[in-house]
């Protein structure tokens, strides 16, 4: 992108906290979740999955130890590694191919506000821990994670989240921010899906 616009100016701001974007002049928003209600505009940039994951060793340890990781209920005989936001800390929700969901009451003693940091911990044998696909599609299919429990989908608010594209308007987008959302577009948005506009 550097090499095409050379002039363009990028300030990154990374935080989990939903910034005004236009009390704080920012032009242009990540978020992840599910189909966003906030009166910006909103392009979808790729949907989103999660997994339970753990690390080879913390499964065969579970073997030796009788905790078998077997099914979704067995959650409740190990200490979770929970992401610090409402949910993900106290419950996650497993879908079956039939389309019946249970909800499964997780707990733990290390709580992560980073997801990337979670990630770290899960790889490390800490435990099992809830995980975005974009953040560990490569470690499962290496090996280094692993998902006990592949034939359900699995989420701890809703099963159709998505990573958004926000600004602020479309009466006038600056060129700079039209430039940012059509490179990201081309880099991340959903071969299988398509992106999506949603509704004003």
């Amino acid at each position: 992108m550097r090499k095409a616009f050379p002039e363009l100016r990028v300030e990154l701001l990374l935080t989990d906290v939903n910034v005004d974007l236009v009390s704080e002049g920012v032009d242009l928003a990540v978020r992840l979740g599910p189909s966003l209600d906030t009166g910006l505009i909103g392009v979808r940039l790729f949907n989103t999955r999660y997994r339970v994951c753990v690390s080879p060793s913390y499964l065969e340890s579970c073997g030796q130890q009788g905790k078998p990781l077997a099914l979704p209920a067995d959650l409740s005989k190990h200490k979770c590694l929970l992401l610090n936001l409402p949910d993900y800390r106290s419950r996650w929700l497993f879908r079956d191919q039939n389309g019946t969901i249970d909800t499964i009451s997780v707990h733990g003693d290390i709580i992560i506000s980073n997801p990337l940091v979670l990630t770290a911990c899960a790889l490390d044998g800490m435990g099992p821990a809830l995980l975005a696909n974009w953040l560990v599609d490569e470690a499962l299919g290496n090996g280094t994670l692993v998902d006990p429990f592949p034939g359900y989908a699995v989420s701890a608010t809703d099963f159709e989240t998505a990573a958004w594209l926000l600004y602020p308007s479309r009466a006038y987008l600056p060129n700079k921010v039209r430039v940012m959302i059509d490179f990201l577009r081309k880099s991340f948005t959903d071969k299988s899906q398509g992106p999506r506009h949603r509704p004003d």
